[in-house]
């Protein structure tokens, strides 16, 4: 893919990556134009035009550099590193301070993609002044370009404090996985009757000022109707084709989770049997002696 946008020059604002992190491309007579950084604006354009974009978890270094340079626009350092990386059973015990180091790892690591704190369970429910400072850490000391928070209606005051506080905010309606024992479960939202209440809580977050909307669990007309009555970008999972973007774990995307996935998953790699083999394949030469080898020894 190449560099975004494609139809506007760079502008010098754009040729380097912010922040105070990250990889930033050194500019030659003979060499490649520097790379730029997706912006939240970007992501709109690109709706405008028809455009789709892609977008997925990263919680480290590696993966945000591999996921960067594979061109993927925007990184969600979710909060389901709390079921992927830190071994809980849902996403809600993980931390603020738990969340800001992953984030700040991905934020530095990654020379073009947009780079979202998720915000935690409990972090910014309680009011728009607690939302705040809780955002403000993550840009701050996570470096994160922007935050994403659940809900709709109800946390439009949180969307309005943070973005005129100049917080950038992409808001998840449909199932919140954060809600998920007041909502009965992992179970989708807006079938019949309740599908107003998704059209609702999406017009609600974008008069906010959000700048996007993730939508999950959500049947497909439903998103469609919604994707095209917002002005700003849609992001699904679990939402249909039609929304403007499309979201996964990265974890459920590329197969290192073995068991039962969602529905909306598949998978496009089997990371975990690669691994598993590497790995058998290590203890067994350990065991017989094979490594190291005289080429691994000094």
């Amino acid at each position: 893919m190449s560099d975004f946008p494609r139809t506007t020059p760079a502008s010098p604002a754009e040729e380097t990556a912010p922040y105070g992190g990250g990889p930033t491309a050194t500019p030659t007579s003979a060499g490649p134009a520097p790379i730029k950084r997706i912006r939240t604006q970007h992501l709109r354009e690109m709706k405008q035009r028809g455009e789709r974009f892609s977008m997925l978890t990263s919680y480290d270094q590696l993966t945000a550099q591999i996921f960067d340079e594979a061109g993927i626009e925007v990184l969600l350092v979710g909060d389901s590193a709390s079921n992927n990386v830190l071994g809980n059973a849902t996403s809600l015990p993980i931390t603020v301070d738990e969340l800001i180091p992953l984030t700040r790892a991905v934020s530095s690591s990654v020379r073009r993609a947009l780079v979202v704190g998720d915000l935690p369970f409990g972090s910014y429910q309680a009011s728009p002044e607690q939302g705040y400072l809780t955002a403000a850490r993550f840009m701050k000391e996570g470096g994160a370009h922007c935050v994403k928070l659940e809900g709709g209606v109800e946390m439009a005051p949180q969307i309005e404090l943070m973005t005129r506080g100049g917080i950038p905010v992409m808001a998840h309606i449909g199932f919140t996985p954060q809600s998920e024992h007041a909502l009965g479960g992992y179970r989708v939202q807006g079938r019949g009757d309740t599908a107003e209440r998704i059209l609702r809580d999406a017009h609600a977050v974008q008069e906010a000022g959000a700048f996007a909307v993730v939508m999950e669990m959500v049947p497909g007309d439903v998103a469609a109707k919604v994707t095209a009555e917002l002005d700003i970008p849609t992001i699904g999972i679990g939402a249909g084709n039609q929304c403007d973007g499309q979201v996964l774990v990265w974890q459920d995307a590329f197969g290192l989770r073995s068991g039962r996935l969602p529905r909306f998953v598949k998978q496009y790699a089997d990371l975990r049997s690669v691994l598993l083999d590497g790995a058998r394949a290590y203890d067994a030469e350990v065991k017989s002696g094979a490594f190291p080898a005289e080429e691994h020894t000094f």
